[in-house]
Parts: C-alpha cells; sequence; structure tokens
C-alpha cells in the first residue's frame, strides 16, 4: 500500500493530511509554527509500514482551510480531537514538534484514549527568549516574491543562520510552503495570523496540562545552539514539565530546535523506536 493524500472535513473547516499505512498503531504528527506536513518527512519514512503515520496540515498552513479569527494552540488541539473522532482512530499516537507538541499535550491531557505521547523539543514553560529566536523568520510570511526561486534563496539564508543543513528535503519542505498568485509568490500561511498563534504558547500551564496526561510520555529535548542563540528551551524552561509528567522519559538530543526536524536524527529515532515499542507492549 502507498501514502494517502486527502482532506478531511472537520464542520465547515478541513485539514489537508497525508496518511502512510502501518500496522502496530496510529501516529498523528504535528508540525511546528510556519510547518507543514512535510515538516515530518524523516519521522514518516522511518516510520511507516511499522505505523501508520498521519501527518497533517495544521490550519493555516499548507492546503488546509484557514484559522480562526482568533486562532491558538487551543483551537488547533480542537481540530485534531475532531480529527481522530472523525477518522475512527483508537488508542491515537501523539507527535509533535514545537507548537506541534504543544497541541499534543492539550490533545493528550483531555483525550485518555491517547496512547503515548512524543513532544520533540516543546511543551515548556515559555520566556521571551523563544520570541526573540523566532521574531525574525516570520516577515517572510508577509513578502511576496518574484519567484518561487525568490524564497527558497532567502530561505537558505535564513536556516544558514539557525544552523540547517541545506538538503535535498529541506528543499522539499521549503517549496511545498509557498505558492504562486497573482502578484508573485507568497508563503500558504500569508494571510493568517501565524503572530496570535505564537502568542498563545504563553497560556499554555505545564502544570494544568502535563498533570492530566495518563499515558506514557517521551520528552525529546534539543540541546543544541541556534546559530548566535542558546537551545530554544532550557532546563528551567522544562521544570515544571517534567515535574508534573507521570510516566516521562526524557532524552536529550545535541541537535538544536531546527535540525532535530529538518535533519535525519538517527540517535532520536531509535528513542522514539524504544519508546513505541514500550507503549505497544502495554497493550
Amino acid at each position: 500500500m502507498t501514502k494517502r493524500i486527502y482532506r478531511v472535513e472537520l464542520g465547515g473547516r478541513y485539514l489537508q493530511i497525508v496518511d502512510h499505512p502501518g500496522e502496530k498503531g496510529t501516529i498523528i504528527a504535528l508540525h511546528g509554527l510556519t510547518g507543514t506536513h512535510k515538516n515530518m518527512l524523516h519521522f514518516a519514512e522511518a516510520l511507516q509500514g511499522d505505523y501508520r503515520f498521519i501527518a497533517c496540515d495544521l490550519r493555516g498552513r499548507g492546503d488546509s482551510s484557514g484559522m480562526d479569527d482568533v486562532p491558538s494552540i487551543f483551537s488547533h488541539a480542537e481540530d485534531v480531537e475532531e480529527l481522530i473522532a472523525v477518522l475512527g482512530i483508537k488508542d491515537p499516537i501523539l507527535l509533535g514538534h514545537s507548537m506541534g507538541a504543544f497541541i499534543s499535550a492539550i490533545v493528550a491531557s483531555e483525550l485518555p484514549s491517547v496512547k503515548g505521547l512524543i513532544l520533540l523539543d516543546g511543551a515548556a514553560r515559555m520566556s521571551g527568549r523563544q520570541h526573540d529566536i523566532v521574531r525574525p523568520s516570520l516577515g517572510r510570511l508577509r513578502k511576496t516574491y518574484e519567484s518561487k526561486r525568490a524564497y527558497v534563496e532567502e530561505l537558505k539564508q535564513l536556516y544558514k543562520r539557525l544552523g540547517i543543513k541545506w538538503t535535498d528535503a529541506v528543499q522539499e519542505i521549503v517549496e511545498y510552503e509557498i505558492h504562486g498568485t497573482g502578484n508573485g509568490w507568497m508563503h500558504k500561511s500569508a494571510n493568517e495570523n501565524i503572530e496570535e498563534d505564537f502568542a498563545s504558547f504563553d497560556f499554555f500551564n505545564p502544570i494544568k496540562v502535563m498533570g492530566r496526561i495518563a499515558c506514557k510520555t517521551l520528552l525529546i529535548q534539543a540541546d543544541g545552539g541556534i546559530g548566535s542563540f542558546p537551545p530554544f528551551f532550557t532546563d528551567a524552561d522544562y521544570e515544571e514539565t517534567k515535574k508534573h509528567t507521570t510516566k516521562l522519559t526524557t532524552f536529550n538530543s545535541d541537535s538544536n530546535h531546527y535540525t532535530m526536524v529538518f535533519e535525519k536524527q538517527e540517535a532520536i529515532l531509535d528513542e522514539i523506536r524504544k519508546f513505541l515499542d514500550g507503549v505497544i507492549l502495554d497493550e
């Protein structure tokens, strides 16, 4: 069987998903703030076949429908909960990077059926440092480019500053996130309120959310610096998350917040496979 790409209708809105077949269980993968399902390609390639791997474009990104007037990680969590219900997924395993980790944690705190939770550098207490790192990259969302190549060239420079190696996989990720318009090329979320989504991270309360999660949880912490910046989240940012998550395993990676998904990280993939084996054995 091959992967399927289709839309899931959610009562007047929809999510574009890529559904890879697998036998052991279903993983739902959620990308970061300005990403798309393409950001999960290394994880999809590594886990499909063994696991049904569903990667989606969150609303306002990729080929999914637009966001609410006041978007937030909490409204995205409602989308994911409805997606699980519409597809009839039993015992889902959630995997999220950055914003996707925040959303996955919220869903796991509200749905007892969640079987396992994998957090890729997210679901921490926010501080002003993260805003300083992300803000410079958001300008591209509002710009019009004369060609796809012009956008790609700008991203090459941006990603170099973030410590990301440019590969064919990164090229594929970047090309998917833009589209042609009558005036040129723009990011697919150009007219969306990405900044409001990002601001909602500040309302994530690790004590309240993580304390309600009953399933096994794997936190993969990215300890690498981001160009001239320190790690996105530090041990102090994760203190409450670690303290209040009851069934927690933590793995520290020397990758940074971005390279942990843009580059294939064998150590991270091995840790995820080991964690999943434990989750499946509990059945």
